[in-house]
């Protein structure tokens, strides 16, 4: 079927890999899937066909580690963010939100300056733009972005720890908007609409960040233009095999800065002194997180922490998250000074924005994994990795 070749041609294309029995394996999930597929009124991805065996295979759930003899909503799992209200006094908010990107790498914002408004339409239209028929979402491009724009599954997983059990369009912000004539036009003006009031609130807390820092270096805030960052939609349908599944596999952001709204499902977790704690959601709030170039540029004075979703049994979950990133060819040059005023030595290596890319998907296609900044440390560093 056309789907399949599609998806086999994505596959060859993202992965360079070649065709082994595995691929083969996952090709004939998808095609008996789809032959099964209404084209009218299926939208899931074919994530429990294609992924079956992952499923099967693992003894136990993937959390049964993180699980105690208490009930799932024993506070003792759960993670308090700090909540910072941007309307409270400016030095208030900047001492604020300094030590929350310095001891948790996370927080939440509250008069963000985006109208909840506009994030409800959005995630109407999130809502519609994922209920079209799969074989839709991988033939036609969304909108007038790419077709690459869609995404689904993990084709590289080899074990479920691998596996990401969501569908995602990651746009890149470079396109120009269209006049608003029809209603996918609309939609495209209210991507728009967010991606640019998400971006301001980015730059305005990435500014109060950088300023925290000393010396002279080059600013990478100034690098990180609307034109260079991504918006992402995402969907994490509900899993109900015994095992459980990652709608979003243990990761750090590899961007400067990310700006997340999420429903109220919930699935968000963090990893904080060893354990996984749930992030309760908060209706109203932004949750703010730093990312893999910020830590790297800062010397690690702010800290990329790593967190994961967990996909719900039941329910399907919908985020959308704004990604602060600079040009390619930017330059993180780790600051030797800091707001204390002493000078500590870099911990890591300089490297390019688009370096730092590369890096990561050789490590994922060679490992299966996300290596991050710890390919970039000078031995002997000290800091939170």
């Amino acid at each position: 079927m056309a789907v399949t070749t599609y998806i086999l041609t994505q596959l060859l294309a993202r992965h360079t890999i070649k065709l082994t029995p595995y691929i083969y394996m996952q090709a004939s999930a998808i095609s008996s899937t789809a032959a099964m597929m209404n084209d009218d009124d299926d939208s899931n991805p074919p994530l429990m066909a294609t992924y079956k065996h992952l499923l099967d295979s693992h003894p136990r759930r993937l959390d049964a580690d993180d699980r105690t003899t208490t009930t799932d909503d024993d506070h003792s799992r759960r993670c308090v963010l700090p909540v910072i209200d941007l309307q409270h006094g400016e030095d208030q908010c900047r001492e604020a939100i300094v030590r929350a990107a310095s001891e948790s790498g996370f927080f939440q914002v509250t008069n963000h300056g985006v109208p909840q408004a506009l994030l409800d339409e959005l995630h109407e239209a999130q809502v519609a733009v994922f209920r079209r028929p799969f074989q839709r979402k991988v033939r036609e491009p969304l909108l007038d972005f790419s077709p690459e724009s869609y995404r689904w599954g993990t084709p590289a997983a080899m074990r479920l720890e691998q596996l990401s059990w969501s569908e995602a369009y990651h746009l890149p912000m470079t396109t120009c908007t269209p006049p608003a004539t029809s209603s996918g036009d609309k939609t495209r003006l209210v991507i728009e609409e967010v991606s640019t009031a998400m971006s301001e609130l980015a730059q305005q807390l990435a500014g109060i960040l950088a300023a925290d820092l000393r010396g002279d270096e080059e600013d990478v805030v100034s690098r990180c233009t609307r034109s260079t960052c991504f918006l992402r939609l995402n969907r994490y349908p509900p899993c109900g095999a015994a095992s459980g599944a990652f709608g979003l596999c243990p990761h750090t952001d590899s961007d400067f800065l990310t700006i997340l709204h999420q429903d109220g499902v919930g699935g968000l977790q963090l990893r904080k002194g060893g354990r996984w704690l749930a992030v309760e959601p908060n209706p109203g709030a932004l949750i703010v997180n730093v990312g893999d170039l910020l830590q790297a540029w800062s010397n690690d004075r702010y800290r990329s922490v790593e967190h994961r979703v967990m996909a719900s049994a039941a329910s399907e979950r919908f985020s959308v998250a704004f990604f602060l990133c600079p040009a390619y060819d930017t330059l993180i040059r780790p600051r030797s000074s800091t707001a204390g005023g002493g000078d500590r030595p870099p911990r890591y290596k300089s490297f390019t924005f688009g370096e730092y890319r590369n890096q990561i998907r050789e490590d994922v296609r060679l490992t299966g994994r996300k290596l991050g900044l710890r390919r970039f440390r000078i031995q002997g560093g000290g800091g939170p990795l």
